[in-house]
């Protein structure tokens, strides 16, 4: 397709996030990132008569005509441009390079542009991405050092099931399917999902809500969900420095990898849209580097050097 405009497929992609349950300040977000790059784009197409120059002035006066097809040069310029006037964090700029991913992938599959220019773009480097984590046998001392309840249940939950926090506000008691040992959980965009919970962390559950058969799991104010908040004061009262819901998440991500091996089950299982996404929850265990470099490095195998 010939000078396809942004303008023209901004509010068609935006609709098309929407129709993906996205949410709107995601769309919003995806939107204020396509339309910084349609301006760019638009500034490197149409040099003025002394050449091509881009300010913030310019670049907030420039139209959304811009043509979509675009090189990944041109993208590539756009990050180093956008990276010299604000001290971006490499997170921000990620989620950016994603943002204009996703949009070109979908111009892709409309037949709009001819090639993905995001294929030849590099991500930045994020560093110390490996979050802070607990160990099996360290996720069972912060449970049972907790008194109340209900809040050691909160915490055994989240990591016996891997749910997010809002996920985990959000469970019903008629969510709980105690035969089939599974709770119907709503994620993002409000995906439901079948989550798995042992036979233990069940028996605890049927003891917590008694006769209870309809409403909140967790019971926050006036007869309504628990609150996210409340549960992060939760981790700050009972949790050792650091360690956030979030991170009991992670916990059980890198346990059941680490023993299954299976990476797709833990991707459903923690309801991420891509694979990867979860990558960067794996560790590679330590027992299994050590058995790895015993078994294959020559220095530590007896074998002589050249063997």
């Amino acid at each position: 397709m010939e000078n396809a405009p942004f303008s023209e497929w901004l509010e068609r992609f935006s609709s098309y996030l929407r129709m993906r349950n996205y949410s709107p300040r995601t769309i919003k977000k995806y939107g204020q990132t396509v339309e910084r790059f349609a301006r760019y784009a638009w500034l490197r197409q149409h040099p003025g008569p002394g050449g091509i120059r881009i300010d913030e002035a310019a670049l907030d006066a420039a139209p959304l005509d811009a043509d979509v097809n675009v090189s990944a040069a041109l993208v590539t310029d756009f990050f180093s441009f956008i990276s010299e006037g604000r001290d971006y964090k490499p997170k921000t700029l990620h989620r950016m390079v994603s943002t204009l991913s996703s949009f070109y992938r979908y111009l892709y599959a409309q037949g709009v542009v001819v090639a993905n220019p995001m294929i030849g773009v590099e991500r930045p480097r994020i560093k110390n991405q490996e979050l802070k984590y607990l160990k099996h046998s360290q996720v069972l001392r912060l449970i049972n050092s907790i008194e109340n309840g209900r809040d050691k249940l909160i915490v055994r939950l989240i990591y016996a099931t891997g749910v997010r926090v809002s996920e985990l506000c959000s469970i019903r008691v008629e969510d709980i399917d105690f035969e089939e040992q599974t709770i119907r959980v709503k994620g993002k965009g409000d995906k439901i999902r079948t989550v798995f919970v042992d036979e233990d962390t069940l028996q605890t559950i049927d003891e917590f809500i008694g006769n209870t058969i309809e409403g909140p799991l967790f019971v926050g104010q006036q007869g309504n969900p628990l609150s996210p908040r409340t549960v992060q004061h939760i981790f700050r009262q009972n949790a050792p420095a650091g360690i956030t819901p979030h991170k009991i998440r992670h916990s059980y991500a890198s346990e059941l990898y680490r023993r299954s091996k299976n990476l797709r089950v833990v991707q459903e299982n923690l309801g991420h849209s891509s694979i990867k996404t979860t990558e960067i929850y794996l560790h590679t265990d330590l027992d299994e580097r050590r058995n790895v470099y015993k078994q294959y490095f020559p220095l530590s195998n007896g074998k002589k050097s050249g063997e």
